[in-house]
Parts: C-alpha cells; sequence; structure tokens
C-alpha cells in the first residue's frame, strides 16, 4: 500500500525536483502543491501520511499551515523546510511538537529521503498502534529494535522483568497488561533516531545525545495519538527519569514518577547493563548486580530495586540474554 507524501512550495523548481528525487520509491506516493490553500484542499480530500512544506510562502506561511494541520489531519506527520534565516522558527516549532523535523535548504538528498521515510515509518506507527492488537504490538517493538541490532530481545525480556516486578508487588493483571505493552514499546521513539546514532560505538557528540533524548517524547506522542492507555503512555514517556530528579525528559524526583516508569526502569537498565551494546560487552553477573545496586536511590526506586534483587537471587535464569560471562 503506498501512502501519499505531499510536498508543499511556491517554487515550481523545487516540486519537480522532489518529483523526481522520490519518483518509483517504495512505499510513497508523491503529490504537490504550490501554496497552503492549494495543500489544504488537497488534504481535505485526500489521506495524507506526511506533509513537508517549505515556510516562507506567499499568503500562509508553512508553520501556519502545518501548526493548523493538528485539528484538520492529526495523524499527519509534518515537515518543515527551512533556509537559515528562518532556522530558529523550525527549531521551536520543533519544541513545541508542532513540527516532526526539518530540513535545511538546499537540502542533501539522502537526508530529505532518510527524514520522509522515518516520518511515514511514524505516520505507520500511529495507525498500527490504535489496533492495541497484542501480536501487532509486540511485533511492531521487534521491528523497532532493526533499527539497533544489538537490542535483539531487548523489550522482550523488559517486559518479562518488569512483570516479575509488578506481580510480587501485587498490581492488577489489567495494570500488568499495560506494563506489558508499555515495556515493548518503551523505546519506540526510537524510530525516529537514525542508525548512525543508535548504532555508534564511541561516545555521542552533546548534539547526538539531545536527539536520542527525544526518544521519549516522539514516543509519547505517537502513544497519544494512538490513544494507548496512560499508563504505557508514562513508561514510554518516563522510563529514562531517575529517582533523584536527574533524569530526561522532565526531571521528575521519587515518587513524582509514574510508578509503572519506575518499575520498568529497573527492568531497562538490568537488561541493558547484562547484554552487549555497540560500544561495551555486557557485564558478568556480579558486576551487573553490584551496578544495580549502586544506583538504588538515585538513578532507581529503591524499593523496586530491592524488589528485583530478590527475584534474581531466587532464579538461576538470569538474565534471558545468553550475553552474562561465566564467573570464574
Amino acid at each position: 500500500m503506498l501512502n501519499t507524501v505531499l510536498f508543499v512550495d511556491d517554487n515550481k523548481i523545487t516540486l519537480e525536483m522532489v518529483r523526481g528525487l522520490f519518483k518509483n520509491r517504495d512505499k510513497i506516493r508523491v503529490l504537490t502543491a504550490s501554496s497552503a490553500d492549494e495543500a489544504l484542499l488537497i488534504i481535505h480530500r485526500e489521506e495524507v501520511a506526511v506533509v513537508v512544506s517549505d515556510n516562507i510562502m506567499p499568503g500562509m506561511n508553512g508553520l501556519e499551515l502545518l501548526s493548523g494541520l493538528k485539528v484538520i489531519s492529526p495523524d499527519t506527520v509534518k515537515i518543515l523546510m527551512s533556509a537559515y534565516a528562518d532556522l530558529a522558527s523550525a527549531l521551536a516549532a520543533i519544541n513545541r511538537s508542532e513540527v516532526y523535523r526539518y530540513v535545511l535548504k538546499p537540502w542533501q538528498d539522502e537526508e530529505l529521503i532518510n527524514i520522509v521515510y522515518d516520518a511515514l515509518n511514524r505516520y505507520d506507527l500511529v495507525v498500527t498502534l490504535r489496533r492495541e492488537d497484542e501480536n501487532i504490538l509486540r511485533s511492531l517493538a521487534q521491528t523497532i529494535e532493526l533499527k539497533d541490532p544489538s537490542t535483539k530481545g531487548h523489550c522482550d525480556r523488559v517486559a518479562i522483568y518488569a512483570l516479575l516486578i509488578a506481580e510480587r508487588v501485587g498490581l492488577s493483571r489489567e495494570i500488568q497488561r499495560q506494563i506489558k505493552y508499555g515495556s515493548w514499546l518503551h523505546d519506540c521513539g526510537k524510530i525516529g533516531i537514525s542508525e548512525q546514532i543508535l548504532n555508534r560505538t564511541d561516545c555521542l557528540s552533546d548534539d547526538q545525545f539531545e536527539t536520542m533524548k527525544n526518544h521519549s517524547l516522539w514516543g509519547v506522542e505517537v502513544a497519544a495519538k494512538a490513544h494507548l492507555s496512560p499508563i504505557a503512555q508514562n513508561i514510554i514517556h518516563y522510563h529514562h527519569e531517575r529517582f533523584d530528579g536527574a533524569g530526561y525528559p522532565s526531571g521528575l524526583k521519587g515518587e513524582e514518577i509514574p510508578v509503572e516508569a519506575r518499575i520498568v526502569s529497573v527492568a531497562d537498565v538490568f537488561d541493558a547493563l547484562a547484554s552487549d551494546r555497540p560500544y561495551r560487552s555486557g557485564f558478568s553477573r556480579s558486576d551487573t548486580l553490584e551496578m544495580l545496586t549502586s544506583m538504588s536511590g538515585n538513578a532507581l526506586d529503591p524499593r523496586f530495586v530491592g524488589i528485583f534483587l530478590d527475584i534474581v537471587s531466587e532464579r538461576e535464569d538470569f538474565p534471558l540474554s545468553p550475553t552474562w560471562a561465566s564467573e570464574t
């Protein structure tokens, strides 16, 4: 099935260039409009997955057009084309969640192609999540992991570990079910992050780290559009908050962080420590447990760390991934 991408620009040469760039590419049907008014006519009669609009145009500008789509076509993913002169406006729009990404003009072909395909994946994600079918949600989480092969199985393991804690705490079956969904999808915002950042084997630059931190915001925005439960949304949104308040994106502290996010954070950190990553090998059993213990009360809720350490001590099959080094 082809998804429609609408390019809006008052420059006819620009529209010809994008038509040529995306001709015969998979998943894409390209439409063009030479003004915001023409674009709105198309959006009213067509299901448009992605709109890529120039900012500076006669009449209604690109930011006004894209902001208006929140009401007219809320699922449409919005990309702004911006020259250096109005870059500040583009960045402000992204921070207000009015725009998903921006493209500097003149663009680099490969960059524009990648951004458009990321936007299409984001649109498909919203549509798929709305179904809340368990098999589809798990399959979707596994698809997201393909962007970062080192995390294969991570979402499944995080869900299993989080559910062990939730069951021990005595949370209801329905809450446990939503924790499972949130665990599977906690990193769904990474669908908008390039593989170059996800698979980097050395330290991220400050700008790259800021991009990486956006995945929790991008993820919860998608989850909200798909009407996932508040519990699942909280996990996606807050799983990188820290118990001491030094986390992101909101700097929540202690019990300000939703309980489901605090539970999943313990499971997420445990699996990350015990598993191989592009920049390091997984830690041994003793080192993993020592590091997890050291995070109790600062990064992680000490109550749930204690419960999880008790569970680990009772079982010999942790972690579920085979990466723990043998103890000598």
